[in-house]
């Protein structure tokens, strides 16, 4: 039992750590979405809607930098093509589902004062921010097999395999 619990707790330690870089990357990415659309708001005359958007597509370029240079940088790396695109799909899932929570606010109920605005695209942003912490993990950002992993620790050491590579395995 006590060999399954160390399993069970170096598992979480690791789940624990990725959270905890998913969440710097993504504070700061809350920073920047905040920052661009408060000052788009307030210094043009697009609708909130829009300068949401936009600045959800400025953190979406900023946080992919982050995620796949930080976070998840131990991560496959062979299919960089297909995990932009994965990437880009589930950022426009989580760009729907934020800026959908505040045009409900906005056009719905009629909320639209700054700190509505605020308090609404920051809820629709932790909402996205559960679905893309999931679709990213699962889907894009996707963890290297055992055997390959071990592989490319090695060459990056400089240290030759303990075990031929066999075919058939």
């Amino acid at each position: 039992m006590s060999e399954r619990g160390g399993a069970l707790r170096g598992r979480l330690d690791r789940l624990m750590r990725e959270i905890a870089k998913f969440g710097a990357v993504g504070g700061a990415g809350l920073l920047v979405n905040l920052a661009v659309f408060n000052l788009v708001r307030h210094t043009t005359e697009l609708p909130v809607v829009r300068a949401s958007v936009l600045a959800t597509v400025i953190a979406i370029a900023f946080n992919y930098v982050g995620f796949r240079y930080f976070t998840y940088r131990d991560r496959d790396k062979s299919r960089r093509t297909k995990e932009l695109t994965l990437f880009l799909l589930f950022s426009l899932v989580g760009l729907v589902i934020e800026n959908g929570v505040l045009y409900t606010a906005t056009y719905g109920f009629g909320w639209d004062s700054p700190l509505q605005s605020n308090f609404f695209k920051f809820l629709g942003i932790g909402i996205a921010t559960l679905f893309r912490f999931w679709s990213y993990r699962t889907w894009v950002f996707r963890a290297l097999p055992a055997r390959e992993a071990v592989q490319t620790a090695e060459s990056f050491l400089g240290q030759p395999s303990a075990e031929p590579d066999r075919v058939g395995r």
